[in-house]
C-alpha cells in the first residue's frame, strides 16, 4: 500500500508547527521572502516552514523518507536534507534550538542559497502552479494543524479492502517514487556545497547577533522575554547605531568591569568592630589559637570548635545597597569626537566606560544616572533606578546622544550633586560617587567652588575624573586635580585596563 504523500520534510508536533505559524505572523522579514519566492516556485512556503523547523526544534530535526513525500516536495526535501546533514549545522542550532526569533535570523540569512537553489531546479511545469503557490503566502500563517504545510501529516484516509491487484501496484509506485528522489538530486546541482555556505552564513549572523547583544548588555533573559518585533527593532539599531563599531570595546570594558568587581569581593574583610563567637577558624583571635600550642587544651579548642563557641574577630563590611547613586558625567564636546591611537574615539571610550559603570550600579542595588554635558546650556541627564530593570532602548538613547559644543564643568556636577541631594531628602542615602569622564580643561568660578564644596561635605560624595585621551587635561595645578577625589588619565583609548582601578573603588 502506499504510503502517506507529505508535503512537509521535517516531522513537526504541534507545537513546532505553533511556534512557526507566531513567528511567521511577527516577522515581517520572512512574510516578504515568501511573497518573493512564491511568485516563481509554487512549494516554497513548505521549503520556509522546513528550514525555518529544522533550526528550532530542541530534540534535532527529523526528516522524512524521500518515499513519503509528495513527488512536488521533493525538490524541498533535497534542499532541507543538504542543509541538515552540513558539518556547521550542530553549531548553527546551538544558537538557534528552542529560540524562534533566532531560528526566524538563521533562515533569512539563508534566504540568497535557499534561492539560488530553487532557481536552479526550476522547472518550466512549475509555472502553471504559481497561482496556487501565490495564495500559499497569504495562508502560510494559517497553516492547518493536520496539514502538510508546517510538517503535519494530513488526515488519515478511510482504509480500503485491498485487491488482488494492489501488491502490483504497489511496486511501480515506490519505483516511481526513487525516481523523483533522483531527479530531485539531479534538478538541484551542487545543493551540498551551497548547503554548507548557506548554513555558515546563518551561524555567523545568529552568533554576531547574540555576542552584539551581549556586548551592549541586553540578557538572554532578557531577550526571550522581549517581543519578536522590538527584539528585531534593536538588533537593527545596535548594528547601524552610531556607536555600532565600538560594541566589541563595549564588551571588553564590561568583562573587565565584572573581573574588577570578583576581585573586590575576594579582597573585601570589612572593618574590625569588635569579637564575637562562632567556627570561623579564619577570624579566630591569637589567644585561641594560642590554645593549640598546649596538648591538654587542645580538646578545649575542638569542643568549643564544634560548638560555634571560639571567639573571632567581628567585622563590619561595607553595604553598597545603602550608599548613593553612581552618577556618570560624559563630555560630549566636538573633542570628543577626535579618534585616538587605534581609530577609538573619546567619546567611544568613555561611554564605553559609563556603560560598565552602569553593569556596576546595578550589580551593587545602586541607581545610575548618565548626564551628558557640553556647553553650559547643553545637558542630558538619564535616570535608570536599581529597582527597576534598565530598558535597553533608553540604554542606547544614553550611548548615541551627542551634543557638540564646547565643555562646562559646572553644569554636569551641579546637577549631580542636586541628583545625590535628593536623593538623601528622599531616602537618606549618601556617599554617591560621581565619575567626570572628560578631554578637556575649563575652569570654575569661586562661588561654585565654595557651594560645591559646602555640598561634598553635607553628603559625603566622591568625585572621580578620568582624563580621556587628553593628559594635559589632568597636569598637575589643573582645575580637575583641584576638583577630583581620585584622578587618572588615559592615553591608549585601546587599553580598557585604563580604567580597572575606578571599578575596584566605586
Amino acid at each position: 500500500m502506499v504510503g502517506r504523500q507529505h508535503t512537509a520534510a521535517v516531522v513537526a508536533d504541534v507545537f513546532d508547527r505553533m511556534a512557526w505559524r507566531d513567528t511567521y505572523a511577527q516577522s515581517a522579514g520572512l512574510r516578504e521572502l515568501a511573497e518573493e519566492l512564491l511568485t516563481h516556485h509554487a512549494h516554497a512556503a513548505d521549503l520556509l516552514a522546513d528550514t525555518f523547523l529544522a533550526a528550532y526544534q530542541l530534540t534535532g530535526p527529523r526528516v522524512r523518507e524521500p518515499a513519503d513525500m509528495a513527488p512536488s516536495r521533493l525538490v524541498n526535501h533535497h534542499i532541507v536534507n543538504a542543509l541538515v546533514e552540513t558539518p556547521e549545522f550542530t553549531g548553527l542550532r546551538r544558537e538557534t534550538a528552542g529560540d524562534p526569533y533566532a531560528a526566524a535570523l538563521a533562515v533569512l540569512a539563508q534566504a540568497p542559497a535557499l534561492r539560488e537553489l530553487l532557481d536552479r531546479s526550476r522547472d518550466p511545469g512549475d509555472d502553471a502552479a504559481r497561482t496556487t503557490g501565490a495564495a500559499g503566502a497569504s495562508e502560510l500563517a494559517e497553516a492547518p494543524a493536520a496539514g502538510g504545510t508546517a510538517g503535519a501529516p494530513p488526515p488519515t484516509a478511510t482504509p480500503r479492502p485491498q485487491t488482488s491487484q494492489a501488491p502490483a501496484s504497489a511496486a511501480p509506485a515506490s519505483q516511481a517514487a526513487g525516481g523523483a528522489a533522483r531527479t530531485a538530486a539531479e534538478a538541484v546541482p551542487g545543493a551540498r556545497a551551497a548547503a554548507r555556505t548557506a548554513v555558515a552564513r546563518a551561524a555567523e549572523a545568529v552568533r554576531g547577533e547574540a555576542t552584539l547583544m551581549r556586548a551592549w548588555g541586553v540578557t538572554p533573559g532578557e531577550l526571550e522575554r522581549m517581543p519578536f518585533d522590538r527584539r528585531a527593532r534593536l538588533a537593527e539599531r545596535l548594528r547601524t547605531g552610531r556607536l555600532a563599531r565600538w560594541a566589541e570595546l563595549i564588551g571588553r570594558f564590561r568583562e573587565m568591569a565584572d573581573a574588577e568587581r570578583a576581585r573586590k569581593l575576594e579582597s573585601a574583610t570589612g572593618e574590625l568592630v569588635g569579637v564575637t563567637l562562632g567556627d570561623d577558624l579564619s577570624r579566630v583571635i591569637p589567644s585561641e589559637l594560642a590554645h593549640l600550642g598546649l596538648p591538654e587544651l587542645r580538646a578545649v579548642f575542638a569542643v568549643r570548635y564544634a560548638a560555634g563557641e571560639l571567639m573571632l574577630y567581628d567585622s563590619r563590611t561595607e553595604q553598597s545597597s545603602g550608599r548613593g547613586a553612581v552618577i556618570a558625567c560624559v563630555d560630549t564636546s566636538h573633542s570628543m569626537y577626535e579618534a585616538g591611537p587605534g581609530g577609538v574615539t573619546r567619546e567611544a571610550w568613555a561611554k564605553a566606560c559609563a556603560l560598565a559603570l552602569l553593569d556596576q550600579a546595578r550589580h551593587e542595588r545602586r541607581d545610575f544616572v548618565g548626564i551628558l554635558f557640553s556647553a553650559a546650556d547643553k545637558l542630558r541627564v538619564f535616570r535608570f533606578p536599581a529597582d527597576r530593570p534598565a530598558d535597553p532602548a533608553e540604554v542606547l538613547d544614553f550611548a548615541e546622544s551627542f551634543l557638540g559644543g564646547g565643555t562646562s564643568y559646572q553644569a554636569p556636577l551641579t546637577a549631580a550633586a542636586g541628583l545625590l541631594a535628593d536623593e538623601f531628602d528622599e531616602t537618606a542615602r549618601a556617599r554617591g560617587d560621581i565619575v567626570l569622564l572628560t578631554d578637556d580643561e575649563c575652569a570654575v568660578t569661586a562661588e561654585w567652588r565654595r557651594d560645591w564644596d559646602d555640598a561634598r561635605r553635607r553628603l559625603g560624595f566622591r568625585l572621580f575624573g578620568l582624563a580621556v585621551g587628553a593628559p594635559d587635561a589632568a597636569g598637575s595645578g589643573s582645575v580637575l586635580e583641584a576638583l577630583c577625589d581620585d584622578l587618572r588619565s588615559v592615553e591608549d583609548l585601546t587599553d580598557v585596563h585604563a580604567a580597572a582601578g575606578l571599578f575596584r573603588s566605586i
